[in-house]
């Protein structure tokens, strides 16, 4: 393998771009050092370094809401007045365009009533873009800010772009809100991949967008041809609010970085018949159901585990309708982080299922699966990327599935060094 792929270059290089010894992939030099509070994001890097890339063509946008610079011009409509180029189509995945569409919620194709540029969508009947509406583009960009989960869709959305587009994919980079050098959880087996997870990365993957498609290209896992326009001044252990990018909700219940730091585990609860939070004011953060009278003794037992940097509380909600247990006030457990960077979501995830399982075995029960890309496949099973999570729930044998999962997250680590962008 190329020793690029190894350090980043000294400085950021204008209107270059350095090959990469990977299939069909390159990236845009680094700077060298790095300060808290100044990131730029990918989008003004391009802007201001390599328009060559993108100048005199037709160009199709992969975004959303979050697709923005500091200032809080929609990347939209900075490609769409910047000079010399044609913003020729747009392209929207789950939530839309424009984020305000629920979880799951199918996003129907249009025009964006600012630009009158034509928007193909990307979640609902199609997952990826068909030859038609690629029709019109020699290039498409990404740039979406993604939470640094596999259970995400917004990369897998990408994924599968850049698989069948071909086309040449520019990707503008952006921070993982959650730090880009943490790894936890295990790696999703292939036979239950789907939006939610398409391919071997880990639960918590520890990558920026850019660094997660060179892993994908560089493995082979992706036939595609991508560049990364890498941030300025970003390094792994930042945390979103270290960066100095203004924050935009990623999705609509994803509304504080407590909730994204406890997503990649929270978020188990979507394929269970207890509630995740959603039709609160704090999704991911209150997990209940209308059984869980006994929520004081259940959050005694998860304080008694002293996992990490967080505390469990107890909480009433009144549902928001249209959500699990909508228009109920039921019993809830409250999820404080004490020490974010103590936390390991994954874990307490899994901890948090068994608890509810072993007080409510009867009552609590996993979501019945339901016909979808992945086929027949139970929700939780997708979420988790194994059947493996289910059976050691039910089985008291939490203890050992984290070990595993833990070796798995060491071996991911590992894999991806060569495929780093930042220190």
């Amino acid at each position: 393998m190329s020793s690029i792929l190894n350090r980043p270059p000294a400085r950021l290089v204008a209107r270059s771009i350095a090959l990469l010894a990977v299939t069909a992939m390159s990236v845009t030099s680094l700077p060298a050092q790095s300060r808290a509070g100044n990131v730029i994001p990918g989008i003004e890097v391009l802007l201001t370094d390599s328009m060559h890339l993108i100048r005199g063509k037709r160009v199709g946008l992969l975004t959303n809401h979050s697709g923005r610079d500091r200032k809080g011009t929609s990347t939209i409509d900075l490609l769409f007045n910047a000079p010399g180029v044609k913003l020729t189509a747009l392209y929207g995945p789950e939530h839309g365009i424009r984020g305000e569409a629920k979880a799951g919620e199918k996003i129907s194709s249009g025009v964006d009533a600012k630009t009158g540029v034509k928007v193909h969508s990307l979640y609902g009947a199609v997952e990826s873009p068909t030859a038609d509406m690629l029709k019109d583009i020699d290039v498409l960009l990404y740039d979406i800010q993604d939470v640094g989960a596999r259970v995400y869709t917004y990369q897998w959305t990408l994924a599968l772009t850049a698989a069948s587009a071909g086309k040449p994919i520019i990707i503008l980079d952006r921070p993982n809100p959650i730090r880009a050098d943490r790894f936890e959880g295990n790696i999703l087996d292939l036979r239950f991949r789907s939006l939610v997870g398409q391919h071997a990365v880990a639960l918590r993957y520890g990558l920026t967008p850019g660094e997660l498609m060179r892993l994908l290209v560089g493995t082979k896992a992706l036939n595609a041809s991508v560049t990364v326009i890498p941030m300025k001044n970003y390094t792994r252990a930042m945390w979103f609010d270290q960066t100095g990018i203004p924050r935009v909700n990623p999705s609509p219940n994803l509304r504080t970085l407590d909730a994204e730091l406890l997503y990649p585990g929270t978020v188990f609860f979507e394929g269970t018949n207890a509630a995740e939070g959603r039709g609160t004011d704090a999704p991911f953060q209150l997990i209940g159901a209308d059984y869980l009278t006994d929520h004081v003794a259940v959050a005694a037992s998860l304080n008694a585990l002293k996992l990490p940097g967080v505390r469990f509380d107890t909480a009433t909600r009144t549902i928001e309708p249209g959500y699990k247990f909508g228009g109920k006030t039921i019993p809830m457990i409250k999820i404080s982080v004490t020490d974010r960077n103590a936390v390991r979501p994954v874990e307490l995830g899994i901890r948090m299922l068994r608890a509810f399982y072993a007080a409510h075995p009867k009552e609590f029960a996993w979501r019945e699966p339901t016909v979808n890309a992945a086929g027949r496949i139970k929700g939780i099973d997708r979420l988790a990327g194994t059947d493996q999570l289910t059976k050691a729930v039910e089985a008291g044998t939490v203890d050992a599935l984290i070990k595993q999962w833990d070796a798995d997250a060491v071996r991911f680590a590992a894999q991806v060094k060569p495929y780093l962008l930042y220190r």
